[in-house]
């Protein structure tokens, strides 16, 4: 690879600009295990290798930019959430976060159950074999279409999002003889310490029936009076990349609540309760997120505690980890391209992707680590900003972070915890192609996305 000289950013800690980052590491060339793949590691010769493959040769194999996504670390964390919450709750796997057939096949052999907000996911998990009945159907404006294709296939619950949901649902049950198990999502009014936009237990947002002003209480009503379905519990989710507990904490005790207010008034127990998901994960060294077997004992504790205060039997509970479980295992692999020093501010790094790979951090002001992975590196560290090819000022993968000084085009670098919602939300802006997702696992890579071609957009140009 080369190593064209050229002037450097800012790098040492008391000439640089303010920004979100913290100071430079000791070690550039240390791969913080919060942040990476249990696999991930470098060799002897300072590659970094995940599952025992080099990332070179993963390059050189697969292209890049590319998702690699370590097998291992995502069955050891599926099999860590469905073990800490036991055989009496249950764990679907949000199936936003990232989806495909092989992932599907996956969370079925691990016992993961699977959490679906539209009609594609639905088709791509019972195409891969996903029981239906290990399926939750989820989505604020589901369509009669969609609920139809839900029931014939036979899914376990279908979570019911408005009022017009509800006879939506019970109409399309009747016509086809059957009753669908349903829960009700309530909005619980609790400010999630996250982002506005995936914050979604508040009333002013899309998401659920607000428990406010009694709407909650009144959908429950119609529910219970319609014969085409069958309301098996509460649903709420306080939102995203959560660290607290406290939220849960609160929700549980207003849906609690409500419980005990349909005891009181129907004579119903509701046999359930789901807590949504929305656990946060490590994106860079400063985030600390609780461990699955932490997490369930302290929403079990929450859940037993408030319902011994209002004297009702404590229900199953569910959860939805997506990032949780599928965010750490991956990281985008990209070519270092431009790389273009601004004196006295940073060092713009311009990659062969972007935001059409990541759109998070325009979109969500999300914060990424990245490190040099095709080599190691004795260079002071140097200010950088991580951009993409996009035409778009905004295209920016990492925000703040430190290279090394000696960074050159040809150079490999990675930016871990992208398994969650980087592919799922991936476009094709600039009409530039998908990158492909990478699988592996004990030396073996395989593609199970294929990356994207310029037939496969000129195919669906028609005109």
């Amino acid at each position: 690879m080369s190593r064209s000289a050229h002037p450097a950013g800012p790098r040492h800690a008391d000439v640089l600009p303010e920004g979100h980052y913290s100071a430079p590491p000791a070690d550039l060339n240390a791969l913080d295990g919060k942040v990476w793949a249990q696999t991930v590691t470098r060799d002897a010769h300072g590659v970094v290798t995940v599952g025992g493959l080099p990332v070179t040769r993963l390059a050189e194999e697969f292209g890049t930019p590319a998702y690699i996504l370590d097998e291992t670390d995502f069955r050891a964390r599926a099999r860590a959430w469905r073990t800490a919450f036991g055989q009496d709750a249950d764990v679907f796997y949000a199936g936003k976060a990232f989806l495909s057939r092989a992932v599907v096949r996956w969370l079925h052999e691990e016992g993961l159950n699977l959490d679906v907000c539209s009609g594609g996911e639905l088709a791509t998990a019972l195409s891969a074999g996903m029981p239906a009945d290990r399926i939750a159907f989820h989505g604020n404006n589901k369509s009669k279409d969609e609920i139809r294709r839900a029931m014939e296939a036979g899914v376990g619950r279908i979570v019911l999002d408005s009022f017009q949901e509800i006879v939506r649902v019970a109409h399309v049950a009747q016509e086809l003889g059957r009753r669908q198990r349903v829960q009700i999502r309530v909005t619980v009014g609790v400010e999630a310490h996250t982002h506005e936009f995936i914050a979604t237990a508040h009333e002013d947002q899309k998401f659920g029936i607000p428990l406010a002003g009694g709407q909650a209480a009144e959908a429950v009503r119609r529910a219970l009076q319609l014969d085409g379905i069958e309301l098996i519990g509460i649903h709420s989710h306080i939102g995203s990349q959560i660290f607290d507990m406290s939220g849960f904490e609160v929700a549980a005790h207003r849906v609690v609540g409500l419980l005990k207010d349909i005891r009181d008034e129907h004579g119903v127990e509701l046999p359930e309760i789901d807590l949504g998901g929305g656990l946060g994960i490590a994106y860079t060294s400063d985030d600390d997120p609780r461990e699955p077997h932490e997490i369930a004992k302290a929403l079990t504790e929450i859940v037993t505690r408030e319902c011994e205060a209002a004297k009702l039997r404590t229900p199953r509970i569910s959860v939805e980890p997506g990032r949780a479980v599928v965010g750490p295992t991956a990281f985008t692999l990209y070519e270092v391209g431009t790389i273009k020093p601004l004196d006295g501010l940073r060092t713009y790094v311009s990659v062969d992707g972007g935001m059409s790979d990541n759109i998070r951090t325009a979109l969500y002001d999300a914060e990424y680590s990245v490190a040099l992975v095709s080599r190691s590196s004795d260079a002071e560290p140097m200010l950088a900003r991580v951009v993409g090819k996009h035409c778009e000022s905004g295209d920016i993968v990492v925000k703040d972070a430190f290279l090394p000084a000696d960074l050159a085009p040809g150079d490999l670098i990675a930016v871990p915890a992208t398994g969650a919602y980087c592919r799922s939300m991936a476009s094709n802006y600039n009409h530039v192609t998908r990158p492909p997702v990478v699988a592996v696992r004990d030396g073996e890579a395989r593609v199970i996305v294929r990356r994207e071609t310029e037939e496969d957009l000129l195919r669906l140009d028609v005109g």
